[in-house]
């Protein structure tokens, strides 16, 4: 039964195991991401192939996320599929630690995402099952900071690591070590939610379920999402833009502390952008979060080069994500009835999935053939086009 009691206290065991899981996961694989373009590079590969293996993990991240969120629905129990989802990630990382061409690293990257994308309708349904609708917002975005500090030390473990000699290799065995600690948090701290009858119905039959309401919401998420690249592409993007001024090892060091400043505001504007978004329209602030998107693109379609401005351009991304994360699962939560939570939270996340694998592939191909103006460029005006379509929205009242 959903509950009503605004009064509900948010903060329970299962927020805090399912924060802690987030905050311990995003150590492990936030580690990878803020190595992968090194050691890509070290590989002698180019843009293109980043941007192709994020793309293509983030497709069959979306795939996985369909299946998960109609599985989860399916289930009496949906512990068990968060912890096979973040075991995945302690294999996955294995093989990219193991890895010594780019092929294998996409093995390893579609592996992780694939069990990153099983576990995460099910852990999102669970948190929303786990306060009243009153407090959606504080409680996605206490895990969105969780998560996202995690995201902050990551990238600063990782450039003082480099710094006393460890390979990437040893780096990407130490995040396969850490990817085990959020199977214990979810293990030990999460509840199931008491009596919660399962809805064992087909998949198309499950989709067709989802609110008229909510169909529209992923329009807009969609459209703005075809445009929503993978932030790691911007480490890249400084790398490149420092190591003539710079050198390489002092680009790469700065495009790290960079990553992690990206990480900080992500981290520090979730929990108040879940405030707000308890208290406000959410279509409009969600709207103003993809606004700091466009503006990020506009300034790399600039091709600013210097560290105060490749500063505010990672500042905007992390700002644009931290909002853009909290308010669209927020608003997922309020749009969706018990019944159909799980499919519809994998349905929002295959959306993203495949908007990060369209814009993930086409920034980094159109990037390495026709410059960052025309591929940034593009990216802003899909983007302005999804804000658009939430500023023009008139609210409707959350389901009861």
């Amino acid at each position: 039964m959903e509950k009503t009691l605004s009064t509900a206290r948010w903060f329970n065991s299962t927020i805090l195991g399912i924060g802690m899981a987030s905050l311990f996961s995003d150590l492990s694989h936030e580690m990878v991401t803020a190595l992968l373009p090194s050691l890509l590079a070290s590989m002698g590969v180019a843009a293109g192939v980043l941007g192709t293996i994020e793309g293509v993990a983030d497709g069959l991240s979306s795939v996985a996320k369909f299946y998960g969120g109609w599985l989860t629905d399916r289930l009496a129990r949906r512990k068990p599929l968060c912890v096979a989802g973040y075991g995945g990630m302690v294999a996955a990382t294995g093989v990219m630690a193991l890895a010594t061409t780019w092929p294998i690293v996409l093995l390893g990257r579609g592996l992780a995402w694939v069990s990153r994308g099983i576990r995460t309708p099910a852990r999102k349904a669970l948190l929303a099952e786990a306060v009243s609708p009153a407090s959606y917002g504080r409680a996605f975005g206490f895990e969105r900071t969780m998560d996202t500090t995690g995201a902050i030390v990551a990238p600063l473990a990782a450039l003082s690591l480099l710094a006393w000699g460890w390979t990437y290799g040893s780096l990407l065995w130490l995040a396969a070590g850490l990817a085990v600690l959020p199977v214990l948090a979810i293990i030990f701290l999460v509840k199931e939610t008491p009596d919660r009858e399962c809805h064992p119905r087909p998949f198309l039959a499950s989709l067709r379920g989802l609110p008229h309401e909510f169909s529209v919401f992923l329009r807009g998420v969609g459209l703005f999402g075809a445009g929503d690249f993978a932030h790691s592409l911007l480490i890249l993007y400084a790398v490149m833009m420092l190591t003539p001024s710079l050198g390489a090892a002092q680009a790469t060091a700065w495009s790290i502390a960079l990553y992690a400043l990206h990480n900080i505001v992500y981290a520090g504007i979730s929990y108040p952008a879940g405030i707000l978004a308890d208290r406000l329209d959410k279509r409009k602030l969600l709207a103003m979060g993809y606004g700091l998107g466009v503006m990020m693109s506009l300034l790399l379609a600039f091709q600013v080069h210097t560290l105060p401005w490749l500063a505010l351009v990672f500042i905007l991304g992390g700002a644009c994500v931290g909002i853009e994360e909290t308010l669209e699962d927020s608003l997922a939560a309020e749009l969706l009835p018990e019944q159909t939570r799980g499919i519809g939270f994998g349905t929002l996340a295959a959306v993203n999935g495949l908007g990060d694998l369209v814009s993930s592939l086409g920034v980094g191909w159109l990037w390495s053939f026709y410059g960052a103006s025309v591929s940034f460029g593009i990216t802003a005006l899909l983007m302005s086009a999804g804000a658009f379509l939430f500023w023009q929205h008139r609210d409707a009242s959350p389901l009861a």
